[in-house]
């Protein structure tokens, strides 16, 4: 099965840096996406806002440089995660951001 992603995008809120209790670091975002596409043979506006999440030794070097208001294009795959709310998302997992 295949499980791959790609978005580009603005980091809507400010990256959120954390490390868990084993010692794994993360950095948190949100990316929001807007774009036109055709679909059956119309132009349809695309919104959405999408969490991000980078992990583990390599999260360090490919967030750094990253703030509120850049332009990247992210990579990774999904994956669904229930918050301490009861609720469900959609979660993109980066493994590749590159700045645009």
């Amino acid at each position: 099965m295949t499980n791959r992603m790609e978005l580009s995008g603005t980091i809507a809120k400010p990256p959120i840096r954390s490390k868990s209790p084993g010692g794994i670091e993360h950095c948190r975002f949100w990316l929001e996406h807007r774009s036109t596409v055709i679909e059956a043979d119309l132009p349809r506006q695309v919104y959405c806002r999408m969490p991000v999440v980078v992990s583990g030794l390599g999260s360090q070097a490919l967030t750094q440089n990253l703030v509120q208001g850049s332009n990247i294009k992210v990579s990774g795959f999904v994956a669904y995660q229930t918050g301490r709310n009861g609720v469900g998302k959609l979660v993109l997992h980066a493994d590749n951001i590159t700045q645009i």
